[in-house]
């Protein structure tokens, strides 16, 4: 996949997702915002709990490490995305088919949500919020061991 813009980098040790060229894009320009995955796990549980007042989670990509989550988001949002730990690359849907994700069994990069069992995309402004909520959370659960 090519991508033009990366506006923050993910924290160390997170990697940008690898979106396999047999994957197709519902929308050809959709961005995807990469987090670490124990904070983008706790974030699709805060979308899905605050769901009824905001909106749902959209599809979210997993890499086959298990190192990162991907949310698609709409397009545009990579040019002001500026939230620490997180990165937001521009897709310009070059190459990428949302559709065919390989199987998280095969231990490349698949859907833990797939588009077909969700809604649209995700509201980056609903996703910032739960991301920073996100990070309180594992933060405080930290501190308490």
């Amino acid at each position: 996949m090519e991508s033009t813009g990366t506006n923050t980098a993910p924290a160390p040790g997170a990697a940008l997702i690898p979106v396999p060229v047999a994957v197709a894009v519902p929308e050809p320009d959709l961005d995807l915002v990469t987090v670490p995955t124990r904070q983008g796990l706790e974030a699709v549980d805060i979308i899905r709990r605050a769901a009824s007042e905001a909106g749902g989670v959209g599809p979210v990509l997993h890499d086959g490490s298990g190192d990162t989550l991907g949310f698609l988001v709409p397009p545009g949002t990579a040019d002001a995305w500026d939230l620490p730990g997180s990165a937001c690359t521009q897709t310009n849907g070059r190459g990428m088919r949302f559709g065919d994700a390989v199987s998280p069994s095969a231990g490349g990069t698949g859907w833990l949500l797939p588009p077909e069992a969700v809604g649209p995309v995700t509201d980056p402004a609903v996703l910032r919020a739960a991301l920073g909520e996100a990070a309180r959370l594992i933060e405080a659960a930290d501190n308490c061991r």
